[in-house]
């Protein structure tokens, strides 16, 4: 297990504040909010500038999908960072999916859309039906084990396409598995970084995977399968 390459905390501007502030302030006043936090200045810490860590691994993409996007992190904030990207906030949950449309239209921010369906639906149907082999970038925040996200990953990314995975404290056995799955899933894990404590947790690293090829045969498998039965 490599040992992981450390960053300072990004800035948040004021223009990204302004873009961001109608978000915030929805995710902490809204009775239907998704999020426990209630403090503005924890959401800003918690939410955004965990979400922004991510945005030097990120690269230039013209194309990203957030899959279970949940409350919009890191989506949302990625779509505001990121005005020349189009992004896909990729939620099953419609109450969530309800959520992030409120929250998209509240901040008016335009290059971000909701797809309320399972990723490995949106991953099986070809464009515009669907998301198949069309993102640059693929994000997930708190979302499942490597192994499961890689296998959701591969068949939304172009080739030569990355998943960035925001995780807690690092798993040996958890990386091991991912290390067995790469050659079935095509997708190579690149580096791993460290942006704890300032983050959502103080534990927080981003796993950057890269993915070798095209989509193998037989994915997207069917909805839950990922989670259930992961590869390695």
């Amino acid at each position: 297990m490599s040992p992981p390459t450390r960053r300072d905390a990004p800035e948040i501007d004021a223009k990204l504040r302004d873009r961001l502030g109608p978000v915030l302030e929805l995710l902490v006043s809204d009775p239907a909010s998704l999020s426990s936090i209630r403090r503005p200045t924890d959401a800003w810490r918690v939410h955004v500038a965990d979400s922004l860590s991510g945005l030097e691994l990120a690269g230039s993409p013209a194309r990203i999908a957030d899959v279970g996007a949940g409350a919009g992190f890191p989506g949302i904030v990625l779509a505001a960072a990121l005005p020349d990207a189009s992004v896909d906030l990729i939620e099953s949950v419609a109450r969530k999916c309800e959520f992030m449309r409120r929250a998209l239209a509240a901040a008016e921010i335009g290059n971000a859309s909701v797809v309320c369906e399972r990723s490995e639906t949106w991953a099986a149907k070809s464009p515009p039906e669907g998301g198949r082999e069309s993102y640059d970038l693929v994000t997930a925040r708190a979302v499942g084990r490597l192994s499961t996200l890689a296998e959701l990953a591969s068949p939304l990314l172009v080739e030569g396409g990355a998943l960035l995975a925001w995780k807690g404290r690092r798993d040996p056995g958890e990386e091991e598995e991912l290390e067995r799955a790469s050659g079935p899933l095509a997708m190579a894990p690149q580096e791993v970084r460290w942006v704890g404590p300032y983050a959502g947790s103080e534990n927080r690293h981003l796993h950057l995977l890269r993915k070798r090829g095209a989509t193998p045969d037989g994915l997207p498998r069917r909805p839950g399968m990922a989670k259930k039965r992961p590869f390695g």
